[in-house]
Parts: structure tokens; sequence; C-alpha cells
């Protein structure tokens, strides 16, 4: 009987281990979690739980009686110290270990750390953890002056809940807009028009240089590059996330920025994959080395991850030929009565092309590079975004016949443009 340890509790983590028994896998599967918290899922955190309109009840991914049902050894509260590559066998921190035949590290990304000093005082929060949550949704309740360190989604999602809360907002954004990794100028634009017009102000192309703490001890105020003072009860940081490639690095795989796998998302070492926050994949639908945080990447890679095991795992398998991984990326934020839907991935020197009136608050900007369509974003569209994932799902000779002009007449579905 085989055996497959997973390392990491998050989507892509218990996703690999439910769709294994989907697909009929009988072998051993063994569950290792950090957190001691049965697995929940994490995207909510920023939204509707942040907001009180969901509990911890709603979150969970794996329970244990799920778990039991479909015979997951669920390890909580266990943290892997090292990989035995050589014996196939995780070590555990308290001295036990697991062997394995197939090992998924599922291991997920760190909150990048803001590096400057007063970052560390009471009052100063990051959001990755139900914890973290928590916290910081108590402290909202009372909460005047609240400054958030970095202007992509986790970031405004959480401006977004604490405007609602009455709160005077400020984000503080680096670079020269929000959102600018992985947004248009002309979405980036319109989500930040979206949260001035609530009276939340946006300060862009201005790092912090400092929390200064007040006689209580806790954050009082923020200071920035250009010499302001931003008053501040409460400090959020969002400034990224870091892959959590540690175990990686020290069983000598291969890493870069994120765990690297090949097509069929193995890492160097044939025997161990890497799925979701923490891999590095060749995307063959964008053409792209990418590392991608998002929900439906870690559970698409888990699903392809597990059919693998699972194929490999039987007798009748053994001439047969792995296709390689080519699920199209799309992500999504909610903000306010906005909701953004991306499909694909566009570099910063894509052009674009923008469909509807974006004064309607219900539009598209569709993303070119040269001729090519590489990416859809819509809000509160989403006709246009179900239709652009059929569009880039694509061939890329179907793809090149999409005309700029053509996704820009919007009296014509997207869906329908391969059919012209």
């Amino acid at each position: 009987m085989t055996r497959t340890v997973i390392v990491g509790a998050g989507v892509a983590g218990v996703q690999t281990a439910l769709e294994l028994r989907h697909r009929g896998y009988a072998g051993d599967i063994t569950l290792i979690s950090e957190d001691m918290e049965e697995p929940y899922d994490r995207p909510p955190l920023s939204k509707e739980f942040l907001k009180g309109s969901v509990g911890r009840d709603t979150l969970g991914l794996l329970p244990a009686q799920t778990a039991s049902e479909r015979a997951i050894t669920m390890r909580l509260g266990s943290q892997v110290s090292d990989l035995r590559t050589s014996e196939q066998q995780v070590v555990l921190s308290d001295g036990s270990s697991a062997s394995y035949d197939y090992l998924v590290l599922a291991t997920g990304a760190h909150n990048r750390p803001l590096p400057v000093p007063g970052a560390d005082l009471p009052g100063v929060w990051s959001l990755r953890g139900l914890d973290e949550a928590e916290g910081l949704r108590s402290a909202l309740a009372d909460a005047v002056d609240v400054v958030i360190v970095g202007g992509g989604f986790i970031g405004l999602e959480v401006a977004a809940v604490a405007q609602a809360h009455g709160a005077r907002v400020t984000v503080v954004e680096f670079l020269p807009r929000v959102m600018a990794r992985v947004l248009s100028d002309q979405m980036s634009q319109h989500f930040a028009e979206e949260h001035r017009s609530r009276g939340v102000e946006i300060l862009t192309g201005v790092g912090v240089t400092e929390v200064v703490a007040g006689l209580d001890g806790t954050a009082s105020s923020v200071t920035l590059s250009d010499g302001t003072v931003l008053p501040a009860d409460l400090v959020v940081v969002g400034v990224g996330v870091l892959p959590a490639t540690e175990l990686a690095v020290k069983a000598g795989l291969h890493t870069s920025d994120g765990i690297v796998v090949d097509e069929q998302l193995r890492t160097s070492d044939s025997r161990i994959y890497a799925v979701g926050d923490c891999a590095r994949f060749n995307c063959v639908v964008t053409g792209r080395d990418l590392r991608l945080e998002s929900i439906q990447n870690a559970a698409d890679q888990a699903r392809f991850v597990a059919a693998q095991i699972a194929s490999m795992s039987e007798p009748s398998s053994a001439n047969s030929q792995t296709p390689s991984y080519a699920a199209l990326p799309w992500f999504w934020t909610e903000q306010y009565n906005s909701k953004l839907q991306i499909a694909g991935v566009a570099p910063l020197e894509a052009d674009s092309v923008v469909r509807g009136d974006p004064t309607s608050g219900s539009f598209s900007v569709c993303r070119f590079v040269g001729e090519r369509l590489v990416a859809v974003e819509s809000v509160n569209q989403a006709r246009d975004h179900l239709g652009a994932r059929k569009l880039l799902a694509a061939n890329s000779n179907q793809i090149r016949r999409v005309t700029r002009a053509a996704v820009a007449d919007i009296t014509t579905a997207l869906k329908t443009l391969l059919d012209v």
C-alpha cells in the first residue's frame, strides 16, 4: 500500500487529500499542519469574516469527522523539521516521523514583514491566520485612525471593511498606483476612485519609515518617507508574502522565489510535488514562469497532482503518459459593492482595451501583448469573465483571431468571438 504525506493544510493540501480519495486512491494519506485549528478557508478572513458577517463555524475545509470518514490522518499542531529525501521520510519537531512514497509540499507563504522601527508594536497587525483575523476584527470595532500599509488586494479589502466600521482610513502604497502589480492603469484607477469616494485617503509613491509608539506603548502614528506623520491607533501591514520554501531549501530541492516544479508539478525530487502559493511553475497557458497566490491555482494544482498520484498507484498505469498542468489562472477580489474577476495573467507592459463604460461601475479591461489577448479584468461583469475564461483557454491560433476591435464591441459577447 502506498503512502502519501501532505505538508500544509490550506486549500492546496486539503484539496489534494480529498481529491485522492475521490479518485479511488486506497493508500495511506497523512495531512500535517502547524496550525492547531482544523483546516479552514483563508480568503473570507479579509472579507466576510472581518466584516463580521460570517463566523468561524463557516470556514471549515476538513472537519475531523470528514477526515475520519475518508481515512485521512490529520496531524495538527505538528511542525515538520526535516525532510530525509533519501529515506523518503518526514521528520517532525517532536521527534516522530512519517514515511512516504509520495510527498506533497503545500506549505503556502508567509507575510512579508515591514522592515521599519516600531513594526512590532501592539496595534500593528498583519492578516494571515484565523487568530489574527479575529484580533483585527475586534480591534477595528474601536479604531479611529487606521493606516493600511500596502495597496494590494488584502490592503484594500481591509480598507473597505475599516471604512464601513466608521474609521478614518489611509492607504499607503509605495508604487505609483494601487494593485499595480496585477491590474491595468484603468482598473487600478477605478478602485482608487471607489475608495476615495467613500472618504478613504490613498497615498501612492511613498513608503513608511517608522511606526511611533504613544504613551501607552501602542502604535499612535506612522511616519512616511516624505516626512508626513499620520495618526494611527491601528496599523495593518499588507506588503505581500514570501513563499514558504524553508523545508525545500533544507532538503536541497531547487528553489527560486518558490519551489521550482516541472510541467507535472514535480520538484527536483521526482517523489515530491509542490502545489499552491509555494510552487513556481511554467504556465502553459500564459507561456510565463509564475508563482500564483490564488485559491483557484491552489485547488487546480492539488487536483492535478492527486490525479497523478492516484493513477500511478494503479498497476495498469505503468506506461501511461501524464499531460502537462495547463489550468487557466484566474483571481478575484471584493471591495464595497465591486467584485473584480481576472482571467489570465498580464505582464506590466501589456496594452489595454476598455470594454464598456467605467463610470457605470460595470466594465472590463482586455489586456494585449502585441496582438494576443492575455488577460481580461472584469468588475461586476460576470458574463465577460466567464467568456474571457473560455477565450483564454483556447489554443494559440484561436486566441490570435480575437482582435482589439472585437473585444471593444460591447454588443458582442466575449464567449462568441471564437466562433466568428
